[in-house]
């Protein structure tokens, strides 16, 4: 057995002293050019967040343009970094193994970079479109937008995706290039409309009266959220067995869904305390020459 395993070592070739200096060597070079990009990447996050730190600026620079910013910068220093390690090291691996230079390298290699560039179309695409977001403003971190089947806030743009976080918690990392039509809930005046429906029986003269003095209410308890209004437009159509009235209100951007929640749970509780009634299904019974109306439902069962 051991004669078998003596034969066995000496088959096996050794390693020259010079190998594995050239070994060691390229093993600390690549660490020490991904020690440095490490290095590198630090300190262009800590200027970045220096030089981006929101103060007193310009309106057009408000803070989420200046997180827009910083998030983009920091996206394009991490590529830049891992382009220069990639190439870094494959320079020390061509170096030590094959004895050539990466431009040697470079320069073979253009059938397999034509190739690749068509592979890459798709990554040209979200970077060139992320590029444009920014330029003209598309949106900002901190925005909430609609693209596509994907809303949500907008947690960090890069030059090739955009990630959105929607009320449920869920991430979503949307491609820069997938976002051909983007709606922004974030800009300018957002409207609060609440229908409210009431049954043909009763005044709708009332009912306008009530929600009139309901709207100013709330127009001075929510000023501050409350751009315009809220005003009443009145009847605005008939479905099966109610008259819908409208009420609608101009509101700071994300506020209108707040606001609506509060017109309708007034409306109600007012048009409960006014005894005006809110329709609900009905079934009347007829037997004989006798006509009688099912007990009213109970609220909320519609």
């Amino acid at each position: 057995m051991d004669k078998l395993i003596e034969r066995w070592l000496q088959k096996i070739p050794l390693i020259s002293e010079e190998t594995l200096a050239k070994v060691f060597t390229v093993t600390y070079k690549i660490i020490g050019i991904i020690v440095i990009a490490k290095i590198g990447l630090m300190l262009g996050n800590f200027i970045i967040n220096k030089v981006f730190t929101f103060g007193d600026r310009r309106p057009y620079f408000d803070e989420r343009r200046v997180n827009t910013l910083r998030t983009l910068l920091k996206s394009a220093l991490r590529y830049a970094a891992y382009f220069l390690v990639g190439l870094g090291v494959l320079q020390e691996l061509l170096q030590t193994l094959l004895g050539t230079d990466i431009k040697t390298f470079l320069a073979g290699a253009g059938i397999i970079g034509v190739a690749l560039g068509f592979g890459a179309q798709s990554l040209v695409k979200d970077i060139v479109t992320g590029f444009f977001i920014l330029l003209e403003n598309q949106y900002a971190v901190g925005e909430y937008i609609t693209t596509g089947q994907y809303s949500g806030f907008v947690e960090e743009m890069g030059l090739r995706v955009t990630k959105l976080r929607d009320w449920g918690g869920e991430l979503h990392i949307v491609p820069n290039g997938m976002l051909t039509a983007v709606t922004n809930y974030s800009r300018g005046s957002m409207r609060a409309m609440v229908d409210m429906s009431i049954a043909y029986e009763e005044d709708i003269d009332k009912a306008i009266h009530v929600m009139s003095r309901v709207a100013g209410e709330i127009a001075e308890e929510l000023q501050d959220v409350i751009v315009e209004g809220p005003e009443i437009l009145g009847v605005v159509a008939f479905g099966p067995s109610e008259v819908i009235i409208r009420c609608v209100a101009k509101t700071k951007p994300m506020e209108q869904w707040r606001v609506e929640r509060e017109l309708r749970k007034r409306f109600k509780e007012a048009f409960d305390k006014e005894g005006i009634e809110i329709p609900y299904p009905k079934q009347v019974y007829i037997s004989g020459d006798k006509r009688t109306e099912a007990p009213k439902a109970k609220e909320g069962n519609y």
